[in-house]
């Protein structure tokens, strides 16, 4: 874990870090820092996917939902079809919107990785500093290009 003064040298860091051939790396701020995203490759959009498939399945299921009842408990009123279109539009639209919230909700959470209850970066006590004026970056032992020593050198590189 390296200590940063300034933001910009958090995102140059960053930047060399992702450059240097690291994936498994971490940036922490005690502000949003927008510049993170360019430096750390994060342009991810799987959330976005599940959504979008989330809600398909939601609209879907509801329009079936509503058919398979009009079909099989009939009401045959005013001379109404049993598949009526306008009528099935409510239910067809809120199971779209919950449905696809709540993948939203759980894909953002599976892939956070959340909840996590300890990660190893509690165990440093300048850490506690993250949340008021200190910058950190964090290269996990999970990386493959990870080796002591040569990660130290690097991030001592970096002007941590």
């Amino acid at each position: 874990m390296a200590e940063f003064e300034t933001p910009g040298q958090l995102v140059a860091a960053a930047r060399r870090t992702r450059e240097a051939g690291f994936r498994k790396f971490d940036a922490y701020s005690p502000v949003p820092l927008h510049e993170l995203d360019d430096a750390m490759d994060l342009h991810d959009n799987r959330v976005s996917t599940f959504t979008f498939c989330g809600g398909l399945a939601g609209a879907i299921g509801g329009f079936c939902l509503c058919c398979w009842c009009a079909i099989a408990f009939p009401l045959d009123i005013g001379g109404r079809p049993l598949v009526s279109v306008p009528m099935f539009i409510p239910i067809t639209f809120e199971l779209t919107i919950l449905i696809g919230g709540l993948s939203a909700a759980i894909s953002m959470l599976a892939m956070n990785g959340l909840p996590r209850p300890y990660h190893p970066v509690f165990n440093v006590e300048r850490f506690a500093s993250a949340s008021r004026n200190k910058f950190f970056l964090c290269i996990e032992a999970e990386d493959p290009r990870f080796d002591r020593q040569a990660t130290m050198t690097f991030l001592e590189s970096l002007g941590a």
